[in-house]
This record gives C-alpha cells, sequence and structure tokens, in this order.
C-alpha cells in the first residue's frame, strides 16, 4: 500500500502535441483543485498554429499549474512533476523541471519517428539524460487502446482518449476525487454515449492504474489553503472581464453591447459575453476591427454600455475610430489583451509591451484613462472600474489584459450585489417648453449629458468635427478648440481625484528600494517581495491599477525611496512614463521572450539592486 505524504505546494506540467489535450485536462485539472480548496495558479502554453506539426518543438502545447495549501502568486518557476506524451514535450520542458523532479512519460512517444521529429540523435530515455530525476515510464497508449478494446471506436478515436488516462493517474497519485471530471464528461457528451463511455472508462483505467502497480510508492495529498471566508469558484481571465462588463452594465441599468473581430488571445471574451444574453448582453462578430470599435461607438450613441475589445494588432486598426469616441465624449471601453509584437508576433505568448499605445497611440492630442488588472480574479474588479469610469466621465477607457492574466486561472471569490460600487449614468432629460439643449454642456467631473437619440428636444450634431463649447456646433475658431482640448484632456486627468490613493502593499513607506510593477507582474513581485522581507531585506512593493491618470499621491510615493525597480514584460515602457512625468529615474527589469517574469529571475534582479 503506497504511502500518503502531505505537501505544501505542487507544481505540475503537462506537455505533449497540441492535439493530445493537455490543455483540457489542464483545466480539469485546476477545476478539481479550486473544489477542494487549494489555492492555485495557471499558465497554459500553446503553439500559435492551429494544428502545429506533430511530435516537433514547435508543435508542443502545455498546462502549467501551481497549486497549494500556502498562498499561491504564480504559477511557478521549476516544475516538480512532468508529464511528456512524447520526445519533444520532454526536450523542451525538461530545463524547467527540479533536479530529482518527477517524470512521466508515454512510451509510445518515444519511438524512433518521434525522436527524429524532435531533432534528436539517441533517445533521452536510455542515453543518461534523465539519470538524476525519477522517470515512470508507461505505455499510455497501449493502455488506453486496450481499455477500449471492447468498443467500436476507430484507432484515432480510441488514442484521443488517452490524456483522459493521464488526467485520471493524477487524480489518483494526489489522492482526489474523480467525480468532478466524471460530471464534466457527462454534460460535454451527453449524445454522445459511445464518446462517453469511453472517456470514462479510460479516466478510470488511468485511476486503478496507479492504485494496483506496485511502481508506486506514494501518494501526495495537498491540504486546503487558508483563505477568507466566502463562496469560491475558479475563474479564467477573460471569464472574470467578461463578467465584470456584464456586472457594470446591470449596475448602471442600462444594455452590454460587445462588438469585436477574432483575435487571440482576446477571442474568449466574445464567447463568454455570448451566454449573457439574458442579461441585457449583446454580441456582434464585425467584419473587420474598425466594423468592431464602430458598432461599439454606435451602440454608445443610442445608450447601450459599448465594448469593444482586441489585441495589439486590432488595437492599432481600431486607433482612428477611438479618437472619434474621444472627441464624441461618449463612454466605451477597449479591451486590449496584450501578446507579443510587433506585427503578427507570438500570438499565443504574453507581453506588456502596448502600454505606450494605449496612452499615447491616437492622432491629436488624445489622452485616455488606462486601468489594468493584476491577476485572473481581479479581470473581474477592474472590467467594473472601467465600466464606472467611462460613464462617470463620459469617455473611452482602455483597460489592458494580457495573455498571461487571459488565459491564466485562480480562485475567485464571489463578490456580494452590495458591496459592488452604485454605477450612475449622465442621460439627458427631455427639454420642455422650448427650451434649447445645449450638448457640450459639463456637469462636476466635466462629463457631457449622454442624449439618447429619439428623444424628444435633444437633437444636437454628432460627428468628429470638432464642437463649439456649450452649443456642440461645429466650430474651426482657434480658441475654443484650445479650450475643448484643455476640457478633454483635464476630464481625464480629474480621474485621480475618483481613483484611491496609491498604497504600499508590503514593506515600509519608506526606505532602500521599491519594487513597482502593473498587470500581470503582480504576483511574482509580491511573491519575491514578501520572501525577502521574511529574510530580513529592506524592500517594498506597490502595484498600480491606473496608469492614466496615475494616483495623485503616487509622485510622493516614488520620492520616499532611494531606488525604485520597475519589472515589465517589456523594454521599459512604464519606466520611461514615470522618468517623463516626475523626472525620476528608476530602473527596469524588463523581460521580452513571450514568457512571465519568473521568481528566480526577479529575485536575483532585487538582490542586486538592493547590494
Amino acid at each position: 500500500m503506497p504511502k500518503l505524504l502531505e505537501k505544501k505546494e505542487v507544481v505540475i506540467k503537462f506537455a505533449g502535441d497540441s492535439g493530445d489535450g493537455m490543455q483540457l485536462i489542464g483545466s480539469q485539472f485546476t477545476n478539481n483543485t479550486a473544489l477542494i480548496g487549494n489555492d492555485l495558479g495557471t499558465f497554459p502554453d500553446f503553439p500559435a498554429e492551429i494544428r502545429a506539426p506533430q511530435g516537433t518543438l514547435a508543435g508542443v502545447s502545455g498546462f502549467q499549474i501551481h497549486f497549494g495549501s500556502t498562498e499561491i502568486s504564480t504559477p511557478g518557476d521549476y516544475y516538480d512533476v512532468l508529464v511528456a506524451m512524447n520526445v519533444a514535450a520532454l526536450v523542451k520542458n525538461l530545463p524547467q523541471l527540479k533536479k530529482a523532479g518527477t517524470i512521466i512519460v508515454n512510451l509510445s512517444g518515444f519511438d524512433d519517428k518521434n525522436r527524429r521529429l524532435a531533432n534528436q540523435i539517441t533517445n533521452p530515455l536510455e542515453d543518461g539524460t534523465l539519470d538524476s530525476y525519477r522517470v515512470y515510464k508507461i505505455d499510455i497508449t497501449r493502455l488506453t487502446r486496450e481499455s477500449l478494446k471492447e468498443t467500436s471506436l476507430g484507432r484515432k478515436a480510441k488514442d484521443r482518449c488517452k490524456n483522459m488516462f493521464v488526467l485520471g493517474f493524477i487524480y489518483w497519485m494526489y489522492n482526489r476525487e474523480l467525480s468532478s471530471t466524471l460530471n464534466f464528461l457527462n454534460q460535454k457528451f451527453a449524445k454522445k454515449e459511445d464518446i462517453l463511455d469511453a472517456n470514462t472508462r479510460v479516466l478510470k483505467a488511468g485511476y486503478h492504474y496507479g492504485e494496483t502497480t506496485e511502481t508506486f510508492t506514494t501518494r501526495y495529498e495537498i491540504p486546503p489553503a487558508r483563505m477568507k471566508a466566502g463562496t469560491y469558484r475558479n475563474i479564467i481571465g477573460n471569464q472574470a472581464l467578461a463578467l465584470g462588463l456584464t456586472a457594470g452594465a446591470r449596475k448602471a441599468g442600462i444594455p452590454l453591447f460587445y462588438g469585436s473581430y477574432p483575435i487571440t488571445p482576446a477571442s474568449d471574451i466574445l464567447h463568454a459575453l455570448a451566454k449573457y444574453k439574458r442579461w441585457g448582453v449583446t454580441t456582434f462578430q464585425a467584419e473587420d476591427e474598425i466594423a468592431a470599435i464602430c458598432s461599439a461607438i454606435g451602440a454608445s450613441y443610442g445608450g447601450s454600455m459599448g465594448v469593444t475589445g482586441s489585441s495589439g494588432p486590432g488595437i492599432a486598426l481600431k486607433g482612428e475610430a477611438l479618437s472619434l469616441a474621444a472627441i464624441l465624449e461618449l463612454p466605451l471601453v477597449v479591451c486590449n489583451v496584450q501578446r507579443a509584437g510587433p506585427g503578427t508576433g507570438m500570438p499565443t505568448k504574453t507581453e506588456q509591451a502596448d502600454l505606450m499605445q494605449a496612452i499615447y497611440g491616437r492622432h491629436g492630442e488624445c489622452p485616455l484613462p488606462v486601468i489594468a488588472p493584476k491577476s485572473p480574479a481581479d479581470c473581474f474588479h477592474a472590467a467594473l472600474e472601467a465600466v464606472q469610469i467611462a460613464l462617470t466621465f463620459m469617455t473611452p477607457v482602455m483597460l489592458l489584459s494580457d495573455g498571461y492574466i487571459a488565459n491564466g486561472a485562480e480562485p475567485w471569490r464571489f463578490p456580494k450585489i452590495q458591496d459592488l460600487p452604485t454605477i450612475k449614468t449622465n442621460f439627458a432629460k427631455p427639454m420642455e417648453n422650448g427650451e434649447q439643449f445645449h450638448p457640450y454642456t459639463r456637469d462636476e467631473n466635466l462629463s457631457r449629458p449622454w442624449a439618447v437619440p429619439g428623444t424628444k428636444g435633444l437633437e444636437h450634431r454628432i460627428g468628429g468635427l470638432e464642437k463649439e463649447h456649450i452649443t456642440g456646433n461645429v466650430s474651426y475658431n482657434p480658441e475654443n478648440h484650445q479650450m475643448m482640448t484643455k476640457l478633454r484632456a483635464q476630464k481625464v486627468a480629474n480621474i485621480a481625484n475618483f481613483l484611491p490613493e496609491q498604497k504600499i502593499e508590503l514593506g515600509p513607506e519608506k526606505g532602500k528600494l521599491l519594487v513597482m510593477g502593473w498587470g500581470s507582474t503582480y504576483g511574482v513581485i509580491r511573491s519575491v517581495v514578501r520572501e525577502l522581507l521574511e529574510e530580513g531585506h529592506e524592500v517594498s512593493f506597490t502595484h498600480l491599477r491606473s496608469l492614466n491618470p496615475f494616483p495623485r499621491n503616487l509622485e510622493q510615493i516614488l520620492r520616499s525611496y532611494e531606488h525604485v525597480l520597475i519589472p515589465e514584460i517589456n523594454d521599459g515602457q512604464l519606466v520611461h512614463i514615470i522618468r517623463s512625468t516626475f523626472l525620476i529615474n528608476p530602473k527596469g527589469f524588463h523581460k521580452i521572450k513571450g514568457q512571465p517574469i519568473f521568481k528566480t529571475e526577479l529575485k536575483d534582479a532585487v538582490l542586486s539592486h538592493l547590494a
């Protein structure tokens, strides 16, 4: 009988061909992990091609999960366990496996053909490459076929089930129940009984293989994490973004319209929102990026909460229409799920390189508010805040997510409806007694009234030409243009008064070194700084949600430290903006590899600055 060993945290990487179903079993193991109460972080890593060449290094698809009974802030740097379905999956991921780590290989993926496809001269299972690791060789493909020999499925259909064998075995290895995945299979294949039966059989076969073979002497158990009381669910970043947008429109009491054109890694926002028709959500897949944003502007003009989404290349195409929305002073949320560029770049890899584009990337003097979520679950709150700002200040808002956040997952604590902010709209009321409507009068926020077309007495001019203050008539008056430009800029600057002051999350409020981040660097910075503080180092951490305008006390915070370090997944864009805004000279830690920043490399960088 294998002994049961308790562990605080584990990192597992599932890796195989893009058609091997690694993303599916990674998602299933993640959902199961969330259900038993572990904290977790995930990192899906897949090729850009829809079906990359099988067996090659370029075609490897992976799913990484870090879970434990302690606070989990990152998907982990190095794996404790690597599941490799073929030679290429092993070769590509071996450098990130801990020494003496566990490798589970599918023997059928290590034949001569797979070795040649992965450009390996020798078989790594036989040439001594894996001598320092604990290797378990399982002929997963053969065992899958054997468990399905009584079914009528063809060989290809049988082989598609082999990922369920892996999942079943990992469930056994970590002392889990199968019920969550059995429920998933019953829902997914309710109308395909043969496929349901096959996947169920193979899942159980993988679990029983661990039980019956004498190869494995140890099983593992990770106790639930201590988390705030409440109801939790596992959530992916793009799903949370869709829920936040929907909640914002519902709190404002208006319909939500989402117009977009499919682009990796933003497409899932459209897929998620399409399920919320009963909550007043309309989704529209446009023929191109320009049509997508223009449809959203039209929806906002008509009194809906207009939203559009894309990634860097699509945001570039939306630039002219985004400037139009700014001069019209209509509410609009633009979601940019960043990916590695320029050009087509690396569509499935993450980056934070659209910050300059978000703040400056339009023609004319056209400042816009820019906010960024820090994690998958935080996408809900960031989207809600973006809707609130857009409606309160009658302005387009740029929301900067990225591929790492969009595809990652973590536990999300359901908010209570009474804890969500009240969102007010600024709709103009019908005019009475022949009064003249003035579309560019402004309230205390410098926001103009929202005049829905078709409302009696609210007729006014609309378009991209400069408007006269108060009346909204077309104006080429130079003094008026300067005044209107300054008013639009001041309106965005005033958002700083609406935002909470910036706070130090960890460490002293003044001292030697402040590490400041934005977006998806949150988890790794927090994890590194927390560890350094426990080791007795003088270091602090703060993280920006609002990138334009900056929080009103940010300069005061920055000047309270001898040095400021800004880690970014770009070539130092926030460093440049901070330097030009405050005449402070922060240092940067930059990574542009299409990967998140690893904890070990950032810790080394912080220690070098402390020294």
